[in-house]
């Protein structure tokens, strides 16, 4: 979310440890199940905690699903110049030509940089660019977001470690695990043109978990706040309520 402290930290940052900080978070709470809500990364983290504790999760309203594959973290990289080629040439082209065949290291050095004059320049041009694919019609209000300074640091630095690493995942993992899932009470929500994280990753998921509801968005893109895309999520949150009005 942006707001842990110190901004943008990457010791002790690994998938591991942040599906620990969640079942601390539920332990220290008190809660014995609860509903996990994530989209984008948040979908991934989401998966991973469920596939680990299955029985701790009541129900799963994902979004914009990201299965840290290769071929995500490449398309993220490259494959989105295809649709977006103005806002890829502004990205790649922050790099000098001979650093543009390896975007991701070249840009994790400079957002790990401690100086700000180093780090502040690489974050604002990586959150740009994902700002600008994240919406079917562009959209000044949500690209602005993007551009914040804390949030362009965060984002930035914290992306480009996980994709140096992998996202500290075997590769395909996610899907090889699904079958924990299965009873799991569940809704994936895509816009089906998300360039962000494109739509055959939620379609794959949806295949090897055909029990979850699959909502295809038609005229949405990437972000939580296209219109088409919350309705969809408040819609599966008030089926959930409803669900559990019921059960009692």
């Amino acid at each position: 979310a942006g707001r842990s402290t110190p901004l943008g930290e990457l010791s002790n940052n690994t998938t591991s440890h942040l599906v620990g900080d969640i079942e601390t978070l539920r332990k220290q709470l008190g809660i014995e199940k609860w509903v996990l809500f994530g989209g984008s990364w948040g979908s991934t983290l989401a998966l991973v905690y469920a596939e680990t504790y299955p029985d701790r999760v009541l129900a799963m309203i994902l979004r914009g699903i990201f299965l840290c594959r290769k071929s995500e973290i490449q398309w993220f990289l490259y494959g989105m110049r295809t649709i977006f080629p103005e806002y890829w040439d502004l990205f790649s082209g922050f790099l000098p030509p001979t650093e543009r065949d390896d975007i991701l290291a070249n840009y994790y050095h400079r957002l790990i940089d401690p100086d700000p004059s180093v780090h502040m320049p690489a974050a604002l041009a990586w959150s740009r660019y994902e700002g600008s694919c994240s919406t079917l019609l562009p959209s000044k209000q949500i690209a602005s977001e993007f551009e914040r300074r804390k949030m362009a640091l965060s984002l930035a630095r914290i992306e480009a470690h996980y994709f140096m690493n992998d996202s500290f995942l075997p590769e395909g993992r996610l899907l090889e695990n699904a079958d924990r899932l299965r009873n799991i009470p569940a809704t994936i929500v895509q816009g089906r043109y998300d360039a962000v994280c494109p739509f055959v990753s939620a379609y794959d998921l949806h295949k090897v978990w055909p029990e979850a509801e699959f909502s295809v968005v038609a005229d949405a893109g990437h972000s939580s706040l296209e219109r088409g895309i919350c309705s969809a999520l408040v819609a599966a949150t008030e089926r959930i309520r409803r669900r559990s009005e019921n059960g009692r």
